[in-house]
């Protein structure tokens, strides 16, 4: 790999570490609520080490190598620098590596599934692993992993049989993506959910099912689908072969987090609360995904609490079948100031849903109104922290029970200083600095609630039996004929449109954001305007750097397509990108890329103020119009082929000119800075602690995070 190619997989120099502001908002909480989230938090910590398995093989070795190194230390870092030879410039190196890997949970990152690499000479690490015993021991089962970049399709996260790393199916070189899918359509056949499995391919060519729980055999009262642990696998392309169900996985860890769960079930503030942590405790211990589902639908019920909460293997990005999912928790103290704002939105849905673009037929009969809280995270155990989270993500729950939407503000508002912001033309800079946090939370607002909360999946629910007038087939806007797709009984919207599926929802939350942030009226739920129209005023500032932001996050996007695979590294990336060629796309000049240099070094984003609510907003309506019928129908053919058309890079403009200067440009992303609690024993009373937001100080947040 040349240097030009290997410098996008350095580290950021310097990491851009910042701190998630949250002691005033834990101090006011009462003592028996600081119980319950210290528990919640310690449960969610707990599965770290599931998290950094995930990731890749060596991701938890560099995490005890990282933490014996800082314990050698003892606090003073030129102090060790010395003992072990290491210059002033190696020693940043590896404490930027470190607070890089600590803030991503792994060696790749959690937003692009890239591996990052140390800026430094690999006898920099090895002089540090010198200083102590353990950090040798920890350093030398990394196998090297750490630098090395010898095979290029090992940067990146994917299927084994395209030459990337997954650890979702461990020990299994030769797995292939049409055996995963044989088995996944087995485990929906037969009711087994995926979400805290992985899938191994043994030497015989079976496959063991690897269920995460603390029990170690199929409990007492029976898994998710009986008794049974071995299946013959009789039709299909795995005709002959056995699939066989492991409990265990993860087990210590499952075991853990199942104790705290129970101790916060014993600290909770009502009885929906106390449910659902003892659904969670189920579930864990036993790996039930049925309790899990159960677990969410207290989740639901339990509403305005003034400690927010959800853990478990939730996201399906990082699996590149997007069916399992990662493991996730957090805890988090409520903002009653911001939660009244999202409280009128989710008044205010009904309203707002009705003018998408689609009939009723394509919409749920009833918006299940749900809890929408602006919280201040205090842990959030994952390989990133989102700004904001809708879940759960079954389709049967969301539809009929309902939903949650959280924002999460602190996240929102942490900042980094003197950050740059390439790209913006320097006369929209003061509108985009001003207004782009307002701008972001009406997105996030809109995009969890209404994005991810609307929309009908047309479907067999059982034989003969369907949600939607099967004798009279709704029409399509797109053909203005019936429509002749729907889901079919065990079929879900992940299991459809398999790995697609996440990027493609994002897309579609994000697109409505965009399409109902024209609408006046919500802004003035967020306190923007007074709801008239005026693109002059606040609320046009407001919706222009929203418009901006959205072209711009397009832009810098493409730092997360691969040209070597052509294949995008982060779901949410390939669906802005998407957007921003719409808005490229759409009539009467509404967006373009402007630029004078040959070589691009002075792009900028040319988006006119003045054409948002017309060609801009018809834009946004027509592909969305088109990304929700094809998921409301389950026409995955159509569906993926217009956005892998809509999200397609190419070698020539924007796979090379473009993306080289994207990342010639590219900011570090966001490092955060963690809290840790206490309990005092004797008192039940609960500390907290902050640290610096330095390099320094996350890496030893995590050394005492692992200490308690």
């Amino acid at each position: 790999m040349n240097a030009k190619e290997l410098k996008q997989y350095l580290a950021d120099a310097p990491p851009s570490v910042v701190r998630l502001e949250i002691q005033k908002h834990f101090e006011a909480l009462t003592d028996s609520q600081k119980r319950y989230a210290h528990f919640i938090s310690r449960a969610s910590f707990a599965g770290n080490r599931i998290v950094l398995r995930q990731v890749s093989p060596e991701s938890e070795s560099i995490y005890d190598f990282i933490l014996a190194v800082h314990k050698a230390s003892g606090g003073d870092w030129k102090a060790l620098a010395d003992k072990a030879g290491v210059d002033e410039a190696g020693l940043s190196a590896f404490l930027q590596y470190a607070a890089q890997f600590l803030g991503n949970s792994g060696n790749y990152k959690s937003f692009g599934d890239s591996k990052f690499i140390p800026r430094c000479d690999e006898k920099v690490f090895e002089a540090l692993a010198s200083t102590s015993s353990d950090a040798e021991k920890h350093y030398k089962a990394t196998n090297g992993a750490i630098f090395a970049t010898d095979k290029p399709g090992l940067l990146h996260l994917g299927f084994p049989d395209e030459g990337h790393l997954t650890t979702y199916y461990p020990d299994s070189p030769s797995i292939t993506k049409d055996e995963v899918d044989a088995v996944a359509k087995w485990m929906q056949k037969a009711g087994l959910l995926p979400e805290n499995t992985r899938l191994r391919k043994t030497e015989g060519g079976d496959f063991e099912i690897l269920i995460a729980s603390a029990q170690t055999g199929i409990p007492s009262d029976g898994g998710d689908i009986g008794n049974q642990t071995e299946y013959q696998i009789s039709d299909g392309p795995l005709d002959g072969k056995m699939v066989k169900l492991i409990y265990g996985d993860y087990a210590p860890e499952m075991s853990a987090i199942t104790g705290f769960i129970k101790k916060a079930a014993e600290n909770a503030e009502n009885d929906t609360q106390k449910k659902m942590h003892l659904a969670y405790a189920k579930s864990f211990d036993e790996g039930s995904l049925l309790a899990f589902k159960d677990s969410q639908r207290f989740w639901i019920r339990d509403q305005g609490p003034m400690v927010e909460c959800n853990i478990g293997f939730i996201e399906t990005y990082r699996d590149p079948a997007g069916v399992r999912g990662e493991w996730e928790g957090f805890a988090a103290v409520v903002n009653q100031e911001r939660t009244r704002a999202f409280g009128e939105l989710v008044r205010s849905a009904p309203g707002l849903i009705p003018l998408l673009p689609w009939s009723n037929e394509f919409e749920k009969d009833k918006f299940l109104s749900p809890d929408f809280t602006s919280l201040e995270v205090l842990t959030f155990c994952g390989s990133g922290i989102p700004a904001g989270i809708n879940i759960p993500n079954y389709d049967d729950i969301r539809q009929s029970e309902g939903f949650k939407n959280v924002s999460l503000g602190n996240v929102l508002s942490a900042k980094a200083p003197d950050e740059k912001i390439p790209f913006i033309k320097n006369e929209d800079l003061a509108i985009y600095q001003k207004h782009r946090d307002a701008a972001f939370e009406v997105q996030v607002g809109l995009h969890e609630l209404t994005g991810h909360g609307c929309g009908k999946l047309l479907q067999e629910t059982a034989p003969g039996e369907y949600n939607f007038d099967h004798k009279n087939l709704p029409t399509s806007p797109l053909t203005n004929k019936p429509v002749t797709t729907w889901y079919k009984p065990g079929q879900t919207w992940g299991s459809v449109f398999g790995g697609l599926a996440g990027a493609y929802e994002e897309c579609r939350a994000e697109l409505v954001a965009m399409f109902l942030s024209c609408e006046f009226s919500a802004l003035k739920i967020f306190g923007f305007g007074d709801g008239s129209t005026d693109m002059d005023g606040e609320a046009g500032d407001v919706l222009y750097a929203s418009y901006l932001s959205m072209a711009r996050a397009g832009l810098i996007s493409i730092e997360f397509w691969d040209p070597k695979s052509q294949k995008w590294g982060q779901p949410h990336c390939q669906a802005r990108f998407a957007i921003l060629k719409a808005f490229l796309e759409a009539e009467d000049d509404f967006c373009k890329l402007e630029y004078k240099n040959e070589d691009l070094s002075d792009l900028t984003i040319k988006l006119d103020r003045s054409k948002i609510l017309t060609s801009g907003r018809k834009a946004v309506g027509d592909m969305l119009q088109k990304i929700h019928i094809y998921k409301s129908t389950a026409d995955v053919e159509a569906g993926s082929k217009y956005f892998s058309d809509m999200s397609n890079v190419g070698l020539e403009y924007w796979g090379t000119k473009v993306r080289d200067v994207v990342l010639a440009n590219k900011q570090p992303r966001k490092v955060f800075v963690q809290a840790n609690t206490y309990l005092d024993e004797k008192t039940g009373k609960v500390s907290i602690e902050q640290y610096e937001p330095t390099v320094e100080g996350i890496i030893q947040s995590w050394a005492e995070r692992e200490e308690a």
